[in-house]
């Protein structure tokens, strides 16, 4: 699995407008919160002459309970406006989640890898042989979630994979 670049917009912090932003994001019910974030990025990241090419922004899914509880996926709005701006194409299509966990915020990259199961796989839906993706998310803390969708995307597809977040926990 070869990750070609990886970034994040924000820091978050366990205090601060981020983190405020991170929560009404998810649990609010504010899912503008993505799409202004995004563009912000977006115009940012456009300039990147490393991301020219991307060809799919793929968001990290949500598990089809959490999805039907929460109404909508938190990292989905964010992720269009980065394809948006980035001239790609979304796909929230190409990765299922399947395992229905509880948030993971709290438990140590350790407990995770330890207590892992492959909880994505690939749809088939299309293929994405040979393909540059930029895989997003909204807040990296360990990594786990974004190298579990990392390895189910790159499989032996020769994928070129990126990375994006909303945040990142320093």
């Amino acid at each position: 699995m070869d990750i070609k670049k990886a970034s994040s917009f924000l820091y978050y912090h366990d205090i601060g407008i981020v983190k405020n932003l991170i929560h009404y994001l998810k649990y609010k019910n504010q899912p503008q919160i993505g799409i202004f974030l995004g563009d912000w990025y977006g115009s940012i990241l456009k300039k990147d002459r490393g991301l020219a090419q991307i060809d799919l922004v793929v968001p990290v899914p949500m598990h089809p309970k959490k999805l039907k509880k929460r109404g909508y996926n938190q990292v989905e709005g964010f992720a269009k406006r980065l394809a948006h701006h980035l001239n790609a194409s979304f796909a929230d299509d190409i990765l299922i989640k399947t395992t229905h966990t509880q948030t993971q915020t709290k438990k140590s990259r350790i407990f995770r890898w330890q207590h892992q199961t492959p909880a994505f796989v690939i749809s088939g839906v299309r293929s994405i042989a040979n393909k540059k993706i930029l895989l997003v998310d909204d807040v990296i803390t360990t990594g786990a979630t974004l190298e579990a969708c990392a390895r189910a995307l790159a499989g032996d597809r020769n994928v070129t994979l990126y990375i994006a977040t909303i945040a990142m926990v320093p």
